[in-house]
């Protein structure tokens, strides 16, 4: 069977154009994949389309619309996943309208596809007690135990993001003063993190201890499982979970959901109310635009507001005047406007 126009297109979209022209990260296209599987399968199994014969004609504004209705629908997908998945399709009908621009009209009818509008997300961060009291859960007496303070440490005082923190080798992290931690994030971009005295005390002891500082352990993970590999994702958000869970049994106050992101949100408030510039902050976070970090200090001053409404305090006087029974007052305000 010859190749659709569609098939040919998502190839070289996916294998050459994000890796090669756009130079986009591993995750990314990854993510990408994973939107196109969910949409090949919606064709497939609820509009009877067959896949082998899909063509980018068939392809319509409407049936995407249907596409991210299905997957709110029957999938639960929250306005945010779906907004990612309308941008992986938005990115890719870009491509192909410069690489086939006879259909270019039906291609920025699916570009001009709105995203939903979502709520603001809140900031859940920890208090200083709640972070002490998780960081003091490890068993420090074990190996173990002292890598997964280490690791909650490092997570909590660079702010990193859980992809970011399980990427670390070695050789980026610097324990001779200044001591720091480089962090790749979103877009492959790096950044260059501080690290306060006592996680670099913890660090260094955790790399003597693992036997990582040789020159030959500089590309070794710097936190690994027991078969010598990188943690996952979802093995540091295990470990982050078990000491919350621990930490929840002595202070029931402690958040529901500890996520690592969490950790770095935790940070950030942190730096805040210390009196950090946000543009610092910005840099340690690794924003691209100060906007997003300013969601903090947004949080910050509703922190402040809740906390200032809950003061039970009389007013100064008993009573406040009525400016709309005041007559004099009134009639000196409608001649006033009349003279203007």
């Amino acid at each position: 069977m010859k190749p659709t126009d569609f098939s040919k297109y998502l190839t070289l979209y996916l294998t050459s154009y994000l890796p090669s022209q756009r130079n986009v990260s591993k995750n990314t296209i990854s993510s990408y994949c994973d939107t196109f599987s969910l949409f090949l399968t919606f064709c497939k199994e609820y509009c009877d389309i067959s896949i082998e014969k899909l063509t980018l004609n068939q392809i319509s504004a409407d049936l995407v619309k249907n596409f991210l209705k299905w997957l709110e629908d029957k999938r639960d997908c929250c306005a945010s996943t779906c907004n990612q998945r309308l941008a992986a399709i938005h990115s890719f009908f870009r491509y192909v309208q410069v690489e086939s621009p006879q259909n270019i009209y039906l291609y920025q009818k699916i570009i001009a596809i709105q995203y939903k509008k979502r709520n603001k997300p809140t900031v859940n961060y920890l208090t200083v007690e709640d972070l002490k009291l998780i960081l003091s859960q490890p068993d420090i007496t074990v190996p173990s135990g002292r890598r997964d303070l280490v690791l909650l440490s490092i997570l909590y005082d660079t702010g990193a993001r859980v992809q970011e923190l399980a990427d670390l080798k070695v050789r980026h992290v610097r324990i001779d003063n200044p001591a720091k931690a480089c962090l790749t994030g979103k877009g492959r971009k790096s950044r260059e993190v501080p690290l306060m005295s006592k996680t670099k005390t913890l660090l260094e002891n955790y790399l003597i201890e693992q036997n990582l500082t040789t020159p030959d352990k500089l590309d070794f993970p710097l936190f690994f499982n027991k078969q010598s590999t990188k943690l996952t994702r979802a093995g540091i958000s295990y470990i982050l979970e078990k000491y919350t869970q621990q930490a929840r049994v002595i202070s029931p106050n402690i958040p529901l959901v500890v996520t690592p992101h969490v950790l770095r949100h935790t940070k950030a408030m942190h730096l805040l109310q210390a009196g950090i510039n946000i543009v610092y902050i910005r840099d340690i976070l690794g924003h691209v635009d100060i906007s997003t970090t300013e969601v903090y200090a947004r949080a910050d001053t509703e922190m402040k507001r809740s906390a200032l409404e809950k003061i039970n305090c009389d007013s100064v006087v008993e009573s406040l005047p009525s400016w709309a029974s005041n007559a004099d007052l009134m009639t000196w305000l409608k001649g006033f406007s009349k003279s203007l």
